[in-house]
């Protein structure tokens, strides 16, 4: 062997470890030897994490697992053959010759893309010996399709990233205030009552305008006058003060109306938006929802949906008016001396750069608010739902810390935007009052040289104070709207969002179904990670099925994919002879009775519990559910029977009797389709023999799909499935699988031999002499 060569390692993908060097030997690459790939192996044959490499080189693959182990080394030939696998979160990558295994790694993972580079470059450098283009170069090649998609919003995985870009590119994309106009959608219902609203705004700006101009009379003809000794008309002065008090009484009365007409359509605005958004948001797949916080969400569609009211019903308004006012002072102004108008107009441009710097950097500034909030409601929204597992174990404290943490962060993100605004806003004002002394010098002197009259001036300042001060709260308005285009951004990302089980453009009804459902070559990844691959099953209407297999083998995965909470990625399900694609997802699961593992009540009485699935069901109805689940008896012992409240998800119940609730749910739609993810894991023995019993009855007639950890449960089925590493290892009765003696029977043994160590454990429990209570159980537990 030559003598060897170090090999960099990768770098995107290395552990985190110890500043110390590492020290173990390079692989062993011959002096002319490239590396062409390599891999950071984390796993053993055991499943244990220890330290591992291989090093592709230009003609020998060479492996090295274990801190201790010596490298090993394979020449690279047509005989060879790399395979690469994954299932459960570990990765596998296969050693092949025409005959055998030999040798595999296994890693987590994170290291997938390395593995996936060095398959590449190995079945490249295969096909170039083969040829006999060793010296050939190698060219890069595009992202494998094996890279898998975003669990979140579907988008590609670049090879060599573990983050998405599209998920990156919602959160970093600075917030425009051009977003806010995507808000003319909800607008336009209330499109004749905004047009009344306008002529309003542009009738109470006008009045307002109108007492500046009656200065000028009173000033020139009344009261300079006087002062030069001649007497005053009391008709023109009653004149005047009419039409100041008549201007008054009008801008208060437009503006009045004009304002309640604006807030009613902007609270219908935000209601419409408020509402859509949550429609919306309810039509997207369980994929969004797994990348998403509970917090988050309701911040989105709680606080951004308010803010963005307010600036509708007050601030939009408000700008509007400023506009206007703007615009009709300086028509004013230029009418009456146009020297003194572009005076008056000097600091305009430089006030108009402050607001441009301000508002780039108020708008990226305003939405990392926003997230940083939302940080904050979601340490509420897990900790609050959470509770009896923060008392359970005694973690009050570290909750206080995580909102003080989130708190504080939330905290320093405000100061520091603040600290940009508290300088922008005087800094307006300063340059505001400079332009109302440079006017006051500049109309002095046209004064002195007999160019305007002191009238003029004085309707001069008072429309040049309004003016400024209409354009001090222009600038103020700034901060407002990039908050609401902050909060709008966060809206629209989510009514952006198109969901990944979309319904066909022409869907195929579904009003008589039969339940036969066939499953075709399917296949499913969550992002990187192949769950479900070239799984065939055909399951007769009224067939029973039970799902078995160890945890993680895809059962829960696969009925996922059956009620079409996600869409496969490879082959078809078909149900009733038609692609389930092609059914509308409403009407599809409308005929699909679920209950789950975990079963979720939601806060109402026992009654509105049961008839979730169907609120037009009767009294007579619900009882009948309730009785064929078996839990009409614990709901009769009940304060109000049937209408006791539920507290939030089931709160007051035990996880026996939640369960019977949501066994009622189901039945009571009458479902086609009957799904039980684990249904009788939380009742007891005895219940779960009732409900045992009405299941018996309750399948008749019906596609019953069971998944059941207890195996026993599961002997009545037609048929059961056995699955392991996302495929179908043995199909049959249980009697037929327990005879082959394969997976199956496997299971059922180990289960078996665990069910009588337990039995064992608590009959020697109850022999042997009973020790003291402190003994046997810790102070405050027994």
């Amino acid at each position: 062997m030559h003598p060897s060569h170090t090999v960099p390692s990768d770098s995107s993908s290395s552990r985190p470890a110890a500043s110390a060097p590492d020290l173990r030997p390079a692989a062993p690459l011959a002096a002319d030897e490239n590396a062409l790939a390599t891999l950071q192996v984390d796993l053993d044959a055991r499943m244990r994490f220890t330290a591992g490499q291989l090093v592709l080189g230009s003609r020998t693959l060479h492996a090295r697992v274990g801190p201790d182990a010596d490298w090993q080394s394979w020449p690279i030939d047509t005989g060879l053959s790399l395979r690469l696998s994954d299932h459960g979160g570990v990765g596998l990558l296969e050693l092949h010759d025409p005959h055998r295994v030999l040798a595999h790694w296994r890693f987590t993972l994170g290291l997938h893309a390395q593995a996936s580079r060095l398959l590449d470059q190995f079945e490249r450098r295969q096909a170039e010996l083969a040829q006999g283009d060793a010296g050939a170069p190698l060219q890069s090649r595009l992202v494998r399709e094996e890279a898998g998609t975003c669990p979140t919003c579907a988008a590609p995985l670049p090879e060599d990233s573990e983050s998405c870009p599209v998920c990156e590119r919602e959160l970093q994309t600075p917030p425009s205030t051009w977003v806010l106009l995507r808000l003319a959608r909800f607008a336009r219902p209330y499109q004749g009552r905004l047009l009344v609203g306008f002529l309003l705004t542009l009738a109470s700006t006008a009045a307002t305008l109108v007492p500046p101009y009656l200065t000028m009379p009173l000033m020139d003809e009344v009261l300079i006058p006087y002062q030069n000794g001649q007497h005053i008309d009391i008709s023109v002065v009653a004149m005047y003060l009419g039409g100041l008090l008549a201007a008054a009484l009008a801008a208060w009365g437009l503006g009045w109306a004009r304002t309640y007409l604006l807030a009613l359509v902007s609270e219908r605005i935000g209601a419409d938006l408020r509402t859509t958004t949550f429609e919306h948001l309810l039509r997207l797949s369980l994929d969004y929802f797994g990348g998403k916080r509970t917090g988050d969400l309701m911040s989105r569609i709680g606080s951004e949906t308010d803010r963005i009211n307010v600036f509708l019903s007050l601030h939009a308004l408000d700008f509007a008016t400023d506009v206007l006012m703007i615009a009709m002072t300086a028509l004013i102004l230029f009418s009456i001396n146009p020297l003194l108008a572009l005076v008056t107009l000097l600091p305009l441009p430089f006030i108009g750069w402050l607001i441009h710097i301000v508002r780039d950097r108020l708008r990226t500034g305003f939405e990392k608010i926003d997230r940083v909030w939302s940080e904050v409601t979601s340490v509420l929204a897990d900790t609050i739902p959470g509770i009896r597992v923060v008392k359970a174990f005694a973690q009050e404290g570290r909750e206080a810390q995580r909102f003080r943490d989130a708190n504080a962060h939330n905290l320093a993100v405000n100061d520091k935007l603040n600290r940009t605004w508290s300088l922008f806003s005087p800094t307006v004002s300063l340059m505001t009052e400079i332009g109302l002394l440079v006017v006051w010098g500049f109309g002095i002197w046209l004064v002195a040289g007999s160019e305007i009259t002191v009238g003029v001036l004085t309707a001069f300042l008072a429309y040049i104070g309004r003016f400024y001060g209409r354009l001090d709260s222009m600038s103020r308005i700034v901060s407002v709207t990039q908050k609401a285009a902050a909060g709008a951004k966060r809206i629209f990302d989510i009514l952006d969002h198109v969901s990944n089980v979309p319904d066909p453009a022409q869907p195929q009804p579904y009003d008589k179904p039969e339940g036969r459902i066939e499953l075709r070559n399917v296949g499913f990844r969550y992002g990187n990670r192949a769950v479900i691959r070239g799984l065939d099953l055909d399951i007769r209407p009224g067939e029973m099925i039970g799902l078995v297999g160890h945890s993680g083998s895809g059962k829960s995965t696969l009925v996922n994919l059956i009620c079409r909470f996600y869409d496969v990625t490879e082959g078809a399900i078909r149900v009733d002879g038609n692609d389930l694609r092609r059914y509308r997802v409403a009407d599809y699961r409308r005929h699909i009775g679920l209950v789950l593992q975990e079963p979720f009540l939601f806060f109402g009485t026992i009654a509105e519990n049961i008839a979730y699935g169907r609120p037009d069901a009767t009294r007579a109805e619900i009882v009948a559910a309730a009785r064929a689940a078996h839990a009409h008896e614990f709901i009769l012992r009940l304060p109000h029977g049937y209408d006791s409240l539920v507290g939030e998800r089931g709160q007051g119940l035990s996880g026996g009797e939640r369960q019977r609730i949501s066994i009622a749910r189901a039945l009571l739609i009458d479902p086609k389709i009957l799904i039980l993810d684990e249904a009788t894991s939380a009742v007891d023995t005895e219940t779960e023999k009732e409900i045992q019993k009405a299941l018996d009855n309750l399948v008749l007639g019906r596609t019953t799909i069971a998944i059941a950890h207890r195996l026993s449960t599961l002997r009545k089925a037609d048929r059961l499935v056995v699955m392991d590493r996302g495929q179908i290892v043995e199909v049959g009765p249980h009697d037929e699988l327990m005879a082959r003696q394969g997976a199956y029977w496997r299971l059922y043994e180990a289960q078996a031999r665990r069910t009588e160590q337990l039995a064992e454990d608590d009959d020697a429990a109850v022999i042997t002499p009973a020790a003291p209570v402190h003994a046997a159980h810790p102070a405050g537990q027994g």
